[in-house]
């Protein structure tokens, strides 16, 4: 699968199977995330990768009570350092760069922007001084939904300033 073919592929996937991902495929999901850019190289960001199943479904009050949390395979978790503006940001490009790996590798993925970060720090002692950025879910799609419309170039993108648009 090419890098196009993985975009226009990707959906949130909100309902998976209950299925565990073998080792050798979460080394191949997570090779994707080690190879993001980063600032400086520094690569000054953490995921947690849980699958504990007691976990998951502990994870889902956190993550405002949605239910697939509790049934994906893995939830991930980027950690970014508070001492490093940049490494909230590198934390979201690796975990981009999983939902796109995991498209070609026959998973799925979604993004959680409802959680409470100092909930998951809690459930999940991560330490002061790092900050919980944003949340994955991670498995075999149960259900993969159709695409869903986007918006035209023109209405999206300027050209060398505000107002200026594409033609």
């Amino acid at each position: 699968m090419d890098v196009i073919s993985a975009i226009e592929s990707r959906r949130s996937i909100r309902s998976y199977e209950d299925k565990s991902l073998p080792s050798e495929l979460m080394e191949k999901v997570l090779d994707a995330a080690k190879l993001a850019p980063s600032a400086s190289n520094m690569q000054n960001w953490n995921i947690i990768v849980v699958t504990d199943r007691s976990m998951l479904e502990k994870l889902v009050s956190v993550s405002g009570d949605q239910r697939f949390v509790g049934e994906c395979s893995a939830y991930l978790i980027g950690v970014a350092r508070s001492d490093d503006e940049m490494s909230v940001i590198d934390v979201t490009i690796a975990l981009d760069h999983i939902t796109l790996r995991a498209v070609e590798l026959g998973l799925g993925t979604c993004w959680i922007g409802d959680f409470d970060p100092e909930g998951v720090r809690a459930l999940l002692d991560i330490p002061e001084g790092q900050v919980v950025a944003i949340c994955l879910t991670l498995g075999y799609p149960a259900r993969t939904p159709p695409p869903r419309h986007r918006k035209p170039l023109k209405e999206l993108f300027m050209i060398d300033g505000w107002g200026r648009g594409l033609e």
